[in-house]
């Protein structure tokens, strides 16, 4: 994952009520939920969930899909699980290094 990327997905979580959002979109699972469904669930109000949703589908950590009259939004797992395998990819690295020159 480049850098850019991984900036713009961690962006798009920066504010309390998105990361509750993509919580909520987590915890529902694949089949997602429809933009009533999540404004019922979290309590954000209608014009500022759709700014918020807006965010998150920018930043590529949720995707959107038309079903008739309703949009279905869901988590993207896939980028979620780059995000943090970006974030975590080095863990420790200057531990084993310090290890290593102690031998």
């Amino acid at each position: 994952m480049e850098w850019e990327t991984a900036a713009g997905g961690f962006a798009a979580m920066g504010s309390e009520a998105r990361l509750q959002v993509l919580k909520t979109l987590v915890r529902a699972g694949e089949p997602g939920l429809t933009v009533g469904e999540i404004q019922k669930r979290t309590g954000i109000a209608p014009s500022t969930l759709a700014h918020h949703l807006k965010f998150l589908a920018a930043g590529g950590v949720v995707e959107q899909e038309r079903r008739g009259r309703s949009t279905v939004t869901r988590a993207k797992f896939s980028e979620l699980q780059a995000l943090a395998d970006f974030l975590l990819a080095e863990c420790c690295a200057d531990l084993c290094r310090k290890a290593a020159n102690d031998v």
